[in-house]
């Protein structure tokens, strides 16, 4: 006997037919469709009358599942540690530069001298 749950946006639902998880991303009332997104990321659109018929039960977040938000924010993160590693590296090709031009002011100042 299939159990009829309303989509709530936000909510995880395991499909029992097809033994898959999935996530309501939106409900439009309006065009009777429903947004979900499955476990391996892909996102589909159910209408009201085929999500009745699913055989559902509610479920929990998978684990090791990471949001579109926080997967943006961990590339984000790695993006802002190749920048500091790039700082890093700059860094010390400046300190050497510094050493040349040293050496090229003890020279004129050694002109002056003359």
């Amino acid at each position: 006997m299939a159990r009829d749950y309303d989509p709530v946006q936000g909510k995880w639902y395991e499909d029992l037919e097809e033994n898959e998880v999935f996530k309501v991303l939106s409900v439009d009332p309006d065009q009777e469709l429903v947004e979900v997104q499955y476990e391996n990321g892909d996102i589909e659109e159910i209408d009201l009358d085929t999500w009745h018929e699913l055989d559902l039960e509610q479920a929990e977040e998978p684990e090791g599942w990471a949001s579109d938000t926080e997967a943006e924010d961990d590339e984000e993160e790695e993006e802002e540690d190749e920048d500091e590693d790039d700082w890093d590296e700059d860094d010390d090709d400046w300190d050497d530069d510094e050493d040349e031009d040293l050496d090229e002011d003890d020279d004129y100042n050694d002109r002056d001298d003359a």
